[in-house]
């Protein structure tokens, strides 16, 4: 299993733990491939909610 699939993998169990929901696969990695290398970085690859600028930015 390369590093997207595990990341893929790891965001489709958040949305289940956390969000209550079963994702559509298909849909999941096909947002996570257009994310790009962004995804990699562990400063880029998730949103400071508590930062109305990130927020606003998404």
């Amino acid at each position: 299993m390369g590093k997207r699939d595990e990341l893929i993998a790891r965001y489709a169990d958040d949305l289940r733990s956390k969000c209550g929901v079963e994702p559509d696969m298909g849909l999941l990695t096909k947002v996570t491939v257009g994310c790009g290398p962004s995804i990699y970085n562990a400063d880029s690859a998730t949103v400071a909610a508590g930062q109305a600028g990130e927020v606003d930015t998404v």
